[in-house]
């Protein structure tokens, strides 16, 4: 991924519960990268609805 793709990107970072553009944060603090802010910002809904699919699955 090019450094001009992942600085338009949106991360949810899991250490503050902040949404950032780009990287601003240690990647061990990221989530995604997501398209939008408001993806990102529901980040751990779409992990949480994942894994009740997963779950469901076995």
């Amino acid at each position: 991924m090019s450094d001009e793709r992942i600085e338009s990107q949106w991360w949810y970072n899991d250490k503050t519960g902040e949404v950032e553009q780009g990287l601003q944060s240690p990647n061990r603090h990221h989530i995604g990268p997501f398209a939008t802010r408001d993806e990102a910002a529901h980040a751990l809904d779409r992990i949480a609805a994942n894994n009740e699919r997963a779950d469901a699955e076995d």
